[in-house]
């Protein structure tokens, strides 16, 4: 992996390297917005866990 990553840094070839940066900024982006929407979903639950309990106390 690292090799990978050194053999990218070190690249002549800049067009290359912008297209792996703009490729690994769509999948950081696409990583955040999952886990933004399951962070909402998971707090919605235990906002409904915790009126329940209320309620029934």
């Amino acid at each position: 992996m690292f090799d990978f990553l050194k053999k990218i840094y070190l690249s002549d070839k800049g067009a290359t390297a912008v297209e792996y940066g703009l490729i690994l900024a769509l999948i950081a982006l696409t990583v955040l917005v999952s886990i933004a929407g399951v962070a909402n979903r998971t707090v919605g639950m235990w906002d409904d866990v915790a009126n329940e309990v209320t309620d029934v106390s």
